[in-house]
This record gives structure tokens, sequence and C-alpha cells, in this order.
């Protein structure tokens, strides 16, 4: 499917044949095309790592930080502009492990954005360590021995958190992963979309054969604003829930509960400076 948001010319994308970020990147140009959101009113805004190359594959603006720094940029832009629609974007390492306590703190101010997730349980830029995410016993260059952590359970971390919006999805099933993600930039508020991917190159485990075998799509007899229920369904079982295990449409957003905001009603940008008391301030006084 062509959309308006395929980068045009002939350039290279440095992910290995048979990534599970290319069917995400599909993803994601199919679902704002269809949501007919004008490219200049999106912004993504990524760290580091193979996942975080996403938005450089797209024509549309985007802003490349630090690692595991891309949501406090996101709820910056987002408090500045409420009119963008605005995407976080990472690998599992990125978003769970270096922005670990960035993302805590995102769930607990409910901007709206959405933070999409390349879970492949492995570093894949830095050549396969294992990641928060990485199961244990995986054997990998550096955990030799295997790994002996447990593994960080995002989803159930966020709900625990009060996360307005958690689903998950798999990367080789991209139309029902453009109904979640479809889902979660719509939603008013934090929306959380962890993506099960493989890593054909550095995760020899989990690979999408093994995502297929251990992971199911939740039916019509789940309730999404049963928090309960989600966590259940988290944390039972051997095989991973796909869908939307939880939404949470009445919470305000953290743009909308800015006193800024509530007093003007206008975006910072189109605020006049105050000049005089910046003069005073200046001139020593206040």
């Amino acid at each position: 499917m062509k959309t308006r948001y395929d980068r045009p010319g002939r350039f290279d994308i440095n992910w290995c044949p048979g990534c599970g970020n290319f069917n995400i990147l599909k993803a994601l140009r199919e679902t704002l095309h269809t949501l007919e959101i004008p490219q200049k009113n999106v912004v993504i805004v990524s760290g580091i790592g193979q996942a975080a190359k996403t938005p450089q594959y797209m024509q549309v603006h985007y802003f490349n930080g630090l690692h595991g720094r891309a949501l406090p940029v996101a709820t910056g832009v987002k408090a500045a502009n409420p009119h963008l629609t605005v995407i976080a974007q990472g690998g599992d390492g990125d978003m769970y492990g270096e922005g670990g306590n960035h993302f805590l703190h995102a769930i607990r101010r409910n901007p709206d954005i959405t933070n999409i997730v390349h879970n492949n349980m492995v570093y894949g830029l830095t050549k396969g360590q294992a990641s928060p995410t990485s199961r244990e016993g995986l054997v990998t260059p550096l955990q030799v021995d295997g790994v002996i952590s447990r593994p960080f359970e995002p989803l159930a971390v966020a709900l625990t958190q009060g996360a307005s919006f958690v689903a998950r999805g798999f990367s080789q099933d991209v139309p029902e992963l453009k109904k979640i993600l479809a889902a979660a930039i719509r939603h008013r508020g934090y929306a959380l979309v962890d993506i099960l991917q493989p890593c054909v190159t550095f995760n020899r485990v989990n690979t999408a054969q093994w995502f297929r075998e251990h992971s199911y799509y939740l039916d019509e007899n789940h309730d999404p604003t049963d928090p309960d229920q989600a966590l259940q369904k988290i944390r039972n079982g051997s095989k991973m829930a796909l869908g939307i295990l939880f939404r949470d449409s009445d919470r305000f957003p953290f743009e909308d509960r800015l006193p800024g905001y509530r007093k003007t009603g206008k975006p910072l940008f189109q605020r006049k400076p105050a000049y005089g008391r910046i003069k005073k301030y200046l001139a020593g006084g206040w």
C-alpha cells in the first residue's frame, strides 16, 4: 500500500532481512495514512537503537534523541503543541532499560502520546546482549552462561501504575497490528503498544514461530475496561495475550491539566512573550 508517509527516493534501510521492524514500519505508515492525519501534524520521537531508526524511513517530522530519552521529549512536544499527534518509538532496551525511569513517569503523567515499543527481547544495535525483557536462560555474547534475571513485564507494570491504554501486538500480523495502532493513536492519553518482533540475527530462540506458539489473541469476552481482568491475563498462563488489554477513556491527559492551558486555552507557541515582565526581571525586579 502506497502512503503519504513513504519516504521518497532510494535509500538504504539498515535492518537485517527478515527483521520484524519492517512490518512495524509498514503498519505504522499505513495506519497513519488510513487515519488521514496530515503529515505536518505528526511528530515521532525516538532514542537509540534499531527500532529507533524507524522515523528515519518515513516522510514525517521526527526527533532522534539520547538513549532512553524519547518519552520526556515526546511529552514536551505534546505539551508545547497539543494539536500534534506525537509518537514515542524505540526498542525494549531503549524504552524499558535506559528509559525505564521515564517509562514510569510517563504513565503517571498520562500525556496524550502513543508509546510504540519494538520488543525482540534482546539488544539488536549493540550486538545481542540481554535486554530487560530477555527470558531466563537466554545465552548471548555477554551472558555466556545464560540470563539469570527475571524478565521485566512492561504491561503488568503499566497496568499497576495506572496507564490509560495498554496493548500488545505482533509484528508478523500486520492487519491486527494496524487495528491496535489505530486505537492507540486515537486514544486521548498515554497509550503503550508493546510489539513482539523477531530479531533474526541475535535472538535465535524467540523467533517468529516461537512468538506464534507462545501468544494468543484476546476474544470478545475480554473486558478492556477491567484492569484486574487485564492483569490476570498478563500474569496467568504460558502464552502472551495480544490485543487491547486495557483502555480508560475517562482520564484527562497531562496537557489538559496544565494550569497554563486552563487559563489561556492556547498552546505555548501561540502565546505572546511577556516582554514587560521579562524587562522588569532583567532590571532586578519582578
